[in-house]
Parts: C-alpha cells; structure tokens; sequence
C-alpha cells in the first residue's frame, strides 16, 4: 500500500447491476484446494450442479456450463443452433441487446433489428409484424434480452412466447437473462424458450466466470444441422462427458464449488421468496427516485426491473462526475450509462444476496451524493423508501 494512501474503513457498496458483492459463504466454498478434475470427487460435485441447476431455470432440459462470461453464452447460443447467413429477428432494448446484435454480424449472421428509444423491453406486436412478414420463414431465431442491463427494462418473455405460437412461425427462440436469472421470475420450459443464456456474476451471487446454455430438445435438434463453426462452445463436445459429471475441457472448478453453495442458498430462501425480495427492493427504489424528483429512464410501468433502477439526470448536470463524487465521499459504486446512455444516467443495482437495510445505505448515498454534486433533486427519497419498506414488514409479519 503507498505512504500517502488511508484505509477506508467499513464495506464498500458495490451497487452496480453485476457484479454484485459474493456472500461470505460462497466464497468460503470456493476456498478449497483444487480438485482432479477427472477423479470421483469431481464427479459427484459434477454430477451435483449440471442437475440442480435445472431448477433455477425452471426446466428439465440440459444446462451446459462454460467457464466463460456471458458473452461467450451469447456465441454459444448462436453457433450451435444457426448457420451462415441465416436472419435472426432482435430488439433493440439497449446496450447488451446492440452488442449480441454485434456478435451476430461478425459471425455471419444476418439480424433483423428493431430499433427502439431503449426505454422500454422488447414488444410483442411489432416483433409479431416482423414474423408474419417472412412468408418464408427465412428469420431461424428470435433473440430478445430479458432484463436489459443497461436500461433496467423488462421484456415479456411469456408473451412473446405466445405470440410467436400465434403466427405459427417456426423460429428458435433465444433469450437473454443474464442479468435476470436469479433475480426476476423465469421459465425456461413454462415460456417455450430454446436456449437462455446466463452468467454467474449477478442473481447468482458468484465471482464473474460462468456461463450458461439451457437447451431445448428443438434446440439440440438444431444444433445437429448448424453450420457455425464451434468447438469450445461445442454442446455436442459436453453431452457426453456431463452425462458422467465431467466436462470435455478443464472446468472451472472452485467457481463450480461456488456454484453449488449458491443453489443451495436459493433453494433455502425459496426461488419465489427470492424474486419477492427483488421486487420489494426496486419498488423501494423506485419511490426513492420518485421522490427525489428524478426520472426513472424504463417509461412503462409493466417493463420495470427488479434487478436494477436506472436514473435519468436533469438537463446540464453529468451522471459520471455524480457517480465519481459519491464514490469518493461515500465508498459507493452506482452503475454508469452505457454507450448513447453516457454522462446522462447512472443504474442502481439492487440484485445478488441484499437486504432492506442494504438498499436503505445505498439510497442514503445516492441521497447524499445528489446534494454533494449539486444535482437538483427534493429531500426525502429514503424516507420513502423506509415508509415502504416498514408496510411491507407489517404485512409480512401479519402474514
């Protein structure tokens, strides 16, 4: 540590939309010396996470496990179920949605974008025109962002679901939920999705590393004619191995220790209490903001995140020079805006393994830092959030 450097005493809020902060009992099971990744040991804790990751996405179809982020569940997704040239229809929900649309061009895929404002998720019926235009089924794959980490909007999975069974279209159907998973309510087999892509660095509670696939049996049956080029990200290379709980390469094995003390976190907490968790501290959040006189940047109500809040700032003042004063004055981290997004919002993640007074402390900073950096805004956004959260103990407890 240099000479001229003080330690900041207490913890660090790290409230950005992922990663989030890792509880000490994840990474207690992560401290483990590493294990022969071909031996019995291994095996049983293979074994172990390849099935009770099912769970958490609600399905009974395969879960591959990458050691990788979640952008390289995005490449896994496209190059196992799609060839080149092949149209797939995206929205434009945001930032993540723009980079998979990315992805997509540099691997020889051809997307068709909706262009959005990145205020809201992604809607049904102008993807529903798209696919009742392609009389020739030329579009292979719908692929839509759950939870839009750059905007903190929704997209309707199980409607969109439902509207491409109406058109009778016989896209794949591709879904992002990195920052959802864990988080907000979903069903992978419930809602038809194909493949859903993951990450362990959010709902999760891990350390960055992991990746996910959930696969239907439409899907494996795709990837048996795909044209993409893959080995790494191969699910033919893992059947095989994970139906005896290995994998084809080396693992990422203390993640997967870490992975296992996680599923076991949530299934203790209960998956729904989970999710109730998460909305009781983004409706918190949002009244905070609301009361601060600030704009909530997802403009429909029925898109709201609650994995993360992000804020719009008044005309003329800058999000990053807000965002660098509170972390200066107050040891908090608030999520930045993201490319067109820059120096005019900041998020608010309220994700992983939190609770009420953990989202009290970081409102209290947001409060504090807004009056610091001289941001218009009225008093009492915390105070809001601790009335709701106080109504909320009292029905809970009468419960």
């Amino acid at each position: 540590m240099p000479a001229n450097s003080s330690r900041t005493a207490g913890r660090h809020f790290l409230q950005i939309p992922g990663p989030t902060p890792v509880p000490d009992r994840i990474l207690r099971a992560m401290d483990m010396p590493v294990l022969d990744h071909r031996g019995p040991e291994f095996q049983r804790l293979g074994r172990r996470v390849l099935e009770n990751i099912k769970g958490v996405f609600k399905t009974r179809s395969h879960v591959f496990i990458y050691p990788a982020s979640g952008t390289g569940a995005w490449e896994a997704a496209l190059t196992n179920v799609l060839s080149p040239g092949d149209k797939v229809l995206m929205f434009e929900t945001g930032h993540f949605a723009t980079l998979w649309k990315n992805m997509a061009i540099k691997l020889g895929i051809e997307p068709i974008f909706i262009e959005s404002d990145w205020r809201t998720g992604a809607v049904p019926e102008e993807l529903e025109k798209k696919l009742r235009e392609d009389k020739n089924h030329e579009i292979k794959a719908v692929c839509v962002v759950h939870n839009e980490t750059s905007t903190g909007c929704v997209s309707p999975i199980g409607a969109i679901r439902k509207m491409i069974d109406s058109t009778g279209h016989p896209a794949l159907y591709l879904v992002d939920t990195i920052s959802s998973l864990a988080s907000i309510d979903y069903r992978h087999d419930e809602w038809g999705v194909d493949v859903t892509v993951s990450g362990s660095q959010k709902g999760l509670m891990l350390p960055p590393g992991l990746s996910f696939n959930a696969v239907s049996d439409k899907a494996l049956k795709a990837s048996k004619t795909s044209k993409l080029p893959k080995l790494f990200w191969s699910w033919e290379e893992m059947i095989t191995p994970n139906s005896n709980g290995f994998f084809p390469y080396t693992p990422g094995t203390n993640l997967l220790y870490g992975l296992d003390a996680a599923i076991d976190m949530l299934n203790e907490e209960g998956l729904d209490n989970v999710f109730a968790r998460h909305d009781r501290h983004a409706e918190a959040t949002r009244r905070a903001v609301r009361a601060w006189g600030l704009e909530i940047l997802c403009r429909v109500p029925e898109h709201y995140s609650s994995s993360l809040t992000a804020v719009m700032m008044p005309a003329g003042h800058n999000a990053d020079q807000f965002r660098n004063r509170t972390l200066d004055a107050f040891d908090i981290s608030l999520g930045a805006g993201l490319t067109k997004l820059t120096g005019t919002v900041f998020r608010i993640g309220h994700l992983g393994d939190t609770n009420d007074l953990t989202i009290l402390g970081a409102l209290s900073g947001v409060e504090m830092g807004l009056d610091l950096a001289g941001v218009p805004h009225k008093k009492g956004g915390v105070a809001a959030a601790m009335e709701y959260f106080t109504e909320k103990a009292k029905v809970l407890k009468a419960a």
